[in-house]
């Protein structure tokens, strides 16, 4: 008998494999098998092997975390390491309002539930409380101030727990923010909702009378509570009743709601509800934000194992990276920086960095819950810092040429181009670490659309300074890569300002240091940071402060003496300061968050004459430069 693979899983190879095996029996020898009936009979072996040997496989692919692509198997093998994934979260906004009544009642309680329906992207949201507020009344005025409303409805579910062995308290609602669940167990000798229970993430610290309770994502995105069993963790006695208050919500669809309605209810101090006698006008302190969808597969996997490997404590960088991700899951990206890698060291510190997944910056009040939670894995000793947000943004100036001859809607085309490009930005830059690499960027942008001949890209690197207005005040920038030294300067631009006690509109510019008298560079690699007026009737600029701070073209750092900066032409107090690179492709590097900006970019489209036919010998054909420097302000 000839030597048979068993490893095949084409159809066509099992049907030769099974003619193979069969020509071994000297009965079929000779036997034509494609001239015969029995051929219908090989084929239904063979197909039946092959529908067999897929499902083995993929039943084999399913067992393991990294190549599982099921949700269920995914959430399964990552529960086998203790890895609970995130669940969705809901956008968070702080409102204020007044109330008036002619209640007698000393205070009055904003009931725990609906409150406000907010509008984003002409859509209505519900935002609710999941506990009741209470204030008091002043001169027949109640105040209530800074509300955190979360986006959802609140929701209440009992159970009772009868003993049972396969009994199991499954919540039945799937969108479900699994922070704002409250857990309540009332024995049968207890009135109210009995005692609270405290969620826990794993059982350390844990004994027989801890009143604890764990989450575990089970089918259909649902989640299930598991309570103790007498050895870790209080046990459940039968007869008592679960009580469960939680808020499903749409996750990220309620970010961005600035305008609210009120729609809840008010109590007096005997519980007995209260009719406002005024219309109740909504403040909105911050807009709605913060919210996110459920972890996806593909984190799920990422960070399950990292989780893991961490063992419940942050010591190295990838530990707090998945330590982070855990307790805000809110984070789209984490820097961390040991004390002993800066210049000059810090010893016993640690410095985080965290790009939230919705807008760019981590609230301070975000930030002294990240650090309280990090207590619980961190040495002693240790100093954690979390620190404002750095992001290095990568602009381009692209001049893209065309085919005339295939484009109907040039607009359509541009249109194409900025969605590829955003596209590109989040899948290979848009992260710590991350890295801009300039002949990629260029096929990108030719790979759009055949009628895209070529394209002409300068790259530009920009960091936003945040002004500190009306008070006199140094700052540093460091970009992490080297600048391109222009002789003649003008390689620094910004946006305008205005300064204390002068007029006019005012720009940052540079000039590299020079051999005196030879107009040569001296070859330091640094130059001297100038602040310049708007021009004048000559259309010219005039230095308003010839030394204004320095700059180090081959570390990329900026360092501007002290400036009082009373308002900039960007919003938010920013001034735009800008830089070419002096090389192409750029790396975010340390606490620097790399990120492309498509919508700050220039895309020029530019005909293609010569391809299109419309010039022969290309005498009228418009040619570009990657090397002008335009402007000497950013516009």
């Amino acid at each position: 008998m000839p030597f048979t693979k068993f490893t095949n899983l084409d159809f066509d190879q099992i049907k030769t494999s099974i003619k193979d095996y069969l020509r071994a029996n000297s009965n079929f020898t000779d036997f034509d098998f494609e001239g015969s009936n029995f051929s219908v009979l090989i084929d239904t072996l063979a197909y039946n092997t092959y529908i067999t040997a897929f499902n083995s496989n993929m039943i084999v692919n399913e067992s393991f975390l990294d190549s599982a692509t099921l949700r269920e198997n995914v959430v399964s093998l990552a529960r086998n390491i203790g890895y609970v994934p995130r669940s969705r979260s809901s956008s968070k906004a702080t409102v204020s309002f007044n109330v008036s009544t002619t209640s007698t009642s000393s205070t009055l309680t904003l009931e725990a539930g609906l409150v406000c329906v907010g509008t984003t992207n002409n859509s209505d949201y519900i935002f609710s409380i999941p506990e009741n507020i209470t204030t008091t009344i002043n001169s027949g005025v109640a105040s209530f101030k800074n509300v955190e409303i979360c986006q959802g409805t609140f929701l209440r579910k009992s159970f009772v727990v009868d003993g049972s062995l396969d009994q199991r308290f499954i919540l039945d609602n799937s969108y479900i923010d699994t922070s704002t669940i409250v857990v309540y167990v009332k024995g049968t000798n207890e009135t109210g909702l009995g005692r609270e229970y405290t969620r826990v993430d794993n059982i350390l610290k844990v004994d027989k009378n801890s009143e604890i309770y764990l989450i575990q994502e089970v089918q259909d995105e649902k989640y299930e509570l598991l309570f103790g069993d007498g050895y870790f963790g209080r046990k459940l006695q039968n007869g008592s009743i679960i009580t469960v208050s939680y808020i499903i919500t749409d996750g990220k669809d309620g970010n961005g709601a600035s305008h609210f309605s009120f729609s809840g209810r008010f109590l007096d101090a005997n519980n007995v509800v209260v009719i406002p006698t005024n219309s109740i006008t909504v403040t909105t302190v911050s807009s709605s934000a913060n919210g996110g969808d459920i972890e996806p597969v593909d984190s799920i996997k990422y960070f399950a194992p990292r989780l893991y490997s961490s063992q419940y404590r942050a010591v190295t960088a990838r530990d707090y990276e998945a330590v982070i991700q855990s307790i805000y899951p809110n984070t789209e990206s984490v820097s961390v920086v040991g004390g002993e890698e800066l210049e000059p060291p810090q010893f016993g510190n640690v410095f985080i960095s965290i790009k939230p997944k919705n807008g760019d910056y981590v609230s301070d009040f975000d930030k002294q819950t990240i650090l309280n939670k990090l207590k619980n894995y961190t040495l002693s000793g240790i100093n954690q810092k979390i620190l404002d947000l750095k992001v290095l943004y990568v602009e381009i100036d692209s001049a893209i040429y065309y085919n005339t001859s295939q484009v109907t809607n040039v607009n359509d085309l541009k249109t194409k181009i900025s969605s590829t490009l955003n596209t590109f930005a989040i899948s290979n830059i848009n992260k710590f670490g991350g890295r801009f690499k300039y002949s990629r960027l260029c096929q990108t942008i030719d790979n759009v659309d055949n009628a895209v001949t070529s394209n002409i890209t300068r790259v530009i690197m920009r960091r936003n300074l945040k002004a500190i207005v009306n008070t006199p005040a140094q700052y540093e920038l460091c970009f992490g890569n080297a600048f391109h030294i222009n002789p003649h300067g003008f390689n620094i631009k910004s946006t305008g300002f205005t300064l204390a006690s002068r007029t006019g509109t005012f720009y940052f510019t540079d000039v590299p240091n020079k051999i005196d008298g030879t107009g040569d560079l001296d070859g330091s690699g640094k130059g001297v940071l100038s602040i310049v007026r708007e021009k004048n009737d000559k259309g010219q600029y005039v230095v308003e402060i010839k030394s204004a701070g320095t700059i180090n073209y081959t570390t990329g750092e900026i360092k501007i003496s002290t400036a009082n900066i009373t308002s900039t032409t960007v919003e938010n107090n920013v001034v735009e300061i800008q830089a070419y690179p002096e090389s192409n492709d750029i790396i975010g590097l340390k606490d620097l968050y790399l990120s492309f900006s498509v919508a700050k970019s220039k895309i020029n489209m530019v005909k293609d004459t010569i391809t299109s036919g419309e010039q022969i010998s290309g005498v009228g054909y418009k040619t570009t430069s990657s090397y002008l420097n335009g402007e000497l302000k950013r516009v």
